[in-house]
């Protein structure tokens, strides 16, 4: 067995602004801006923070930051530091997802060649958009045998073979959240991200979810941009 790289903790945190902070002073709310960008941007050469923006896809999300971290700590600090600034005392946290990477127990003797998000480094694609979903599995797939779930899960990779635009991104979240995993997809094409979730729908992986909402379409841009969207 091929010794397993190192794993990273991937957090998922979907922000809404107050409405009261848009009845700020203009001047009031660039200053929040410019602070909480100093503290993300403190902790940018630690953890690998990108921004993503909401504003259009969702009521109960403004913006996005998908972080990869060595450590809970770096996680803990930057949520601290964000908390004490102006705008975070505006911010609500409306959605939270915590999970690790880790080599998948399917993968022996598959190759996802070019399709691969963050893995056995702290990167990520950079692609213009992602969709974020948690996922959970039912009870009854973990009591299949192995050779069942390979069979099963070597289909649905041949699915997700015929989308070689989409790059996925699993995280574990076993013990450290509510859900199994969380899974990011990022692509420059949503139109070809549709029509692989479509077709995974007929997969014989499919009966065996319990749980995969909510999906969240993100829109890539940097925290400034982001920030300046929200007024």
């Amino acid at each position: 067995m091929a010794q397993e790289a190192q794993r990273y903790f991937v957090k998922y945190t979907f922000f809404k602004v107050d409405l009261e902070w848009r009845r700020l002073s203009q001047g009031d709310r660039e200053r929040s801006k410019t602070e909480f960008a100093a503290v993300v941007d403190e902790f940018d050469s630690q953890i690998s923070i990108n921004s993503y923006s909401l504003l259009g896809t969702r009521g109960d999300v403004d913006f996005m930051l998908w972080k990869v971290s060595p450590s809970l700590e770096l996680l803990d600090g930057l949520a601290s530091q964000i908390n004490h600034t102006d705008l975070g005392k505006y911010l609500h946290t409306s959605h939270s997802y915590l999970a690790m990477t880790r080599r998948s127990p399917y993968i022996d003797h598959h190759r996802h060649s070019g399709q691969e998000g963050v893995g056995e480094t702290m990167r990520t694609i950079g692609r213009e958009y992602l969709f974020v979903y948690p996922f959970v599995k039912t009870h009854e797939w973990y009591q299949l045998p192995k050779e069942e779930r390979q069979m099963i899960m070597s289909e649905h990779f041949e699915m997700g073979h015929r989308f070689p635009s989409v790059k996925i991104s699993t995280s574990y979240s076993f013990g450290l959240d509510d859900q199994e995993f969380v899974l990011g997809f990022e692509t420059d094409s949503p139109s070809d991200f549709l029509d692989l979730v479509m077709n995974l729908r007929e997969s014989k992986a499919r009966p065996y979810t319990e749980r995969d909402t909510p999906i969240f379409t993100c829109v890539h841009k940097s925290l400034k941009e982001c920030l300046d969207g929200l007024g």
